[in-house]
């Protein structure tokens, strides 16, 4: 169904996207970000020199995605000590940049500790802003590795569902390179199946408001040559009950010690159809957007986003002729409108089928897995 609308590129371009990276020209080292508002009309970086910027970047949703905010956490704390800046200022603007994605806070946190602790050591600014910077590019390549091994957990655990390959995948919001220090999460097992041949469709939600579906997941799919078709969001019932759908794939934001998910609003219906449909509901995540601090979802603060996003339709950074200066878009919707416009909807562990960690597969949720999952990460990492 609706494959005659699909888009297959055969293009063979590179699927390689630097969605941050560290650089240290003559005038000072910078973090360099690919501003992912002005994605898929035009690629552009911004250069942030300090904190205040990247704080701003993170707000504007220029750099999205949780473990990518990770990281870009922890490489504006080590931004800050390496300019001189105050680190703890700079580190408590970033923690509260963004208050649902626990990845964030993580990255700050770690990049900060090792810096405190330099500091602690006896070391002088210099060499606690190299341990700062040290962490981050750890932590950078350990999410590399992270997705790369959720990748192929994934695939297994799709194959084992789904034995036979020819897999239609559904997916939600962008989880791909541009959330990444790899090449993703969910996203990541959808490309490993493409890989092997036995990706049929990527069934691609555009994902409202923001459009993150549409401008940033078909733009990656696009470039990786995958067979892949937009879908918009309240069509995926119908899809489902063509039977178009084997799986839904997803990533998450913060997973709460008893499984509860929360991701990009719009896919807690999802897991309802998947329920409905006995189809598979699938989050991919690394062990750090697991948050045992927060017991449930109902503890979870979820961002609430500003109402233009709703009652205007703006498109990227495309400056529009007498469009409305509350959000610089287009109106949609009267005057004085109000919008109920949340960042993120929270699923509950019995509605998700399987968690995709790089540590495993935790099937089915529950929080002494999840624990155990935790555990066993840090063995790895201490050990």
């Amino acid at each position: 169904m609706a494959d005659q609308y699909a888009y297959s590129g055969d293009d063979k371009r590179p699927t390689e996207i630097s969605a941050i990276r560290w650089e240290e020209p003559p005038e000072g080292p910078v973090l360099v970000l690919l501003d992912q508002t002005r994605l898929p009309a035009e690629e552009v970086e911004l250069v942030c020199t300090d904190a205040p910027a990247l704080v701003e970047a993170i707000r504007s949703l220029a750099v999205r995605g949780a473990p990518l905010l990770g990281i870009a956490g922890a490489y504006g704390v080590a931004l800050a000590a390496v300019r001189g800046f105050d680190v703890d200022e700079a580190a408590a603007a970033l923690a509260s940049a963004r208050p649902t994605a626990v990845n964030l806070a993580l990255g700050v946190r770690r990049a900060h500790s090792a810096h405190e602790a330099a500091l602690a050591k006896g070391g002088d600014v210099r060499q606690a802003a190299s341990a700062a910077l040290a962490a981050a590019r750890q932590l950078h390549r350990e999410d590399a590795e992270a997705s790369a091994r959720m990748a192929e957990h994934g695939l297994t655990l799709l194959d084992e569902l789904l034995p036979g390959g020819g897999h239609r995948i559904l997916t939600h919001c962008n989880t791909g390179s541009l959330v990444s220090g790899g090449e993703g999460t969910a996203f990541a097992v959808a490309l490993a199946a493409h890989r092997v041949g036995r990706l049929r469709r990527l069934w691609v939600d555009e994902t409202r408001p923001l459009l993150q579906g549409a401008r940033l997941t078909a733009y990656e799919a696009a470039r990786s040559g995958m067979a892949y078709t937009l879908l918009t969001d309240n069509a995926a019932g119908s899809l489902f009950a063509a039977g178009e759908v084997d799986a839904v794939l997803i990533g998450a934001d913060r997973i709460t010690a008893d499984g509860s998910v929360a991701n990009k609003v719009g896919s807690y219906p999802l897991a309802v159809l998947a329920r409905y449909h006995h189809v598979p509901f699938i989050v991919v995540a690394p062990v750090t957007t697991v948050d045992p601090d927060t017991p449930d979802g109902a503890s979870i603060e979820v961002e609430q986003r500003p109402g233009h996003e709703v009652t205007e339709v703006v498109a990227p950074q495309a400056p529009v002729a007498g469009a409305s200066e509350a959000g610089g878009g287009i109106p949609v919707a009267p005057l004085g409108t109000q919008a109920y416009n949340p960042a993120f909807d929270v699923t509950p562990a019995e509605l998700v089928t399987a968690i995709v960690t790089e540590e495993g597969v935790v099937s089915p949720v529950t929080a002494e897995a999840l624990a155990e999952v935790c555990a066993r990460s840090r063995r790895v990492t201490t050990g």
